[in-house]
């Protein structure tokens, strides 16, 4: 097959519409190459990041029932409204956990390091158009050519998928995996009874006045209504030293080590004054505010708001220090200890990815070869507690970008097996 007549191919299986609004990106030529050791490790840690979901679940539940601190809860409930907190905590829902799961891997020569944890992602039509499309020119690829596309049916068969206006740039995607006609604004939506696939964050719900007033926690929603999940405070929790015996208790030892190998070390921007013999671990000082004077060395930190903010996804409130002139680095970290209360922030170890190559064509049909960092994210789907991966979504970006996301820069692909 010639160059232009695969690119030929590519295009042509474009939907009408796009899959997304006025976004666009460069087109690889084939699909990413994974590792065997890479695909290994991807293909096992779907199981592992459900059971992590249940722990989760099960360590908030504990913690407003009594049962576990409660510092736990009150911190994951912060900036939330107390009508979202009830519905969130309704014994209808207490065993509901996301149904697809998205982790933001960068990729390292040795492994993965695992930035967020997503369990309403977009890019799942992106995904399942990618894999069928590659795989008709010939490419093995991760999860198989319809792997999204099952996937999404299983965990969902019918019903109304639901978007905001927040999240309408993801409309075309979804209504190429499912049809236009399920795909309805969750802002003048009622609820019928139908199962709901949920497309928005839960700082949208005060938003969906028609929703509020129709819609019960005993009927079907995925993923369910509860943003205490979704934040990312989840991955401080996980290295928290009073914590770490539960970790081990639900996830097992070898689950948990797998985890900490992945998870960069992450801290919870909490002002609370430590004690005068205390230090912040890892870290070595006594006040956040002492991170200010790091060198840029040291400020090789990235900073984000947890979550139920409309700066917490895509990208944004996301601010990586040694990027970022020293007195600008210290108004951030003042800030982000001002909104504690209602919106705290995390902290993690920031995370360079190797450099790796990929072709893509140009607008005249060219090959040319970006060399640049990977975010890698497989999406797994749970039903009825088997976690199956669907598919792999690769975003290349140039080397010079810190933030790894989808760009018009960016070479985006599904991904492939080494030698498959």
């Amino acid at each position: 097959m010639t160059t232009p007549s695969r690119l030929e191919q590519i295009r042509s299986r474009m939907p009408e519409g796009g899959l997304f609004a006025e976004k666009t990106w460069r087109i690889a030529d084939t699909a990413f190459a994974l590792s065997p050791k890479h695909v290994e490790q991807i293909e096992k840690l779907g199981h592992l990041l459900h059971r992590f979901n249940q722990a989760c679940n099960l360590l908030y539940r504990q913690s407003w029932q009594g049962k576990k601190p409660a510092w736990i809860a009150e911190l994951l409930d912060r900036g939330k409204p107390p009508e979202l907190i009830a519905l969130a905590r309704d014994e209808r829902v207490k065993n509901h956990l996301p149904a697809v799961i998205r982790p933001d891997l960068i990729l390292t020569e040795n492994g993965f390091a695992m930035s967020e944890l997503d369990s309403v992602p977009g890019g799942i039509g992106l995904t399942g158009w990618l894999g069928e499309t590659y795989s008709a020119l010939g490419d093995n690829i991760l999860g198989g050519p319809r792997g999204m596309r099952d996937g999404f049916e299983k965990i969902f068969p019918a019903g109304d998928v639901l978007i905001s206006e927040e999240a309408a740039s993801y409309r075309p995607e979804l209504e190429w995996l499912t049809s236009p006609e399920r795909v309805k604004a969750a802002e003048t939506y009622t609820a019928n009874g139908a199962s709901i696939y949920r497309f928005f964050e839960g700082f949208d719900w005060k938003n969906l006045h028609s929703l509020q007033a129709s819609w019960q926690p005993g009927q079907p929603m995925t993923p369910p209504l509860k943003p205490y999940i979704e934040e990312k405070l989840w991955l401080a929790l996980f290295w928290m030293r009073p914590l770490q015996e539960f970790w081990r208790q639900e996830l097992s030892e070898k689950g948990q080590r797998q985890l900490q190998q992945i998870i960069p070390y992450s801290w919870v921007l909490d002002p609370t004054p430590l004690p005068n013999h205390a230090v912040i671990p890892e870290l070595g000082i006594h006040d956040w505010k002492e991170m200010g004077a790091f060198s840029q060395k040291q400020r090789d930190l990235v900073l984000k708001i947890s979550g139920f903010s409309p700066l917490a996804w895509g990208a944004r409130g996301v601010y990586i220090g040694s990027d970022m002139p020293a007195p600008e680095w210290q108004q951030i970290i003042d800030q982000s200890l001002a909104d504690f209360d209602h919106q705290p922030h995390v902290l993690q170890r920031f995370v360079h990815g190797d450099l790796f190559a990929q072709n893509y064509y140009d607008e005249d049909g060219q090959l040319h070869e970006l060399k640049g960092r990977a975010r890698v994210c497989p999406y797994y789907f749970v039903h009825q507690d088997k976690t199956t991966l669907g598919g792999v979504l690769v975003t290349l970006c140039p080397s010079d970008k810190k933030l790894l996301h989808g760009m018009k820069d960016a070479v985006i692909s599904p991904a492939a097996a080494i030698g498959a």
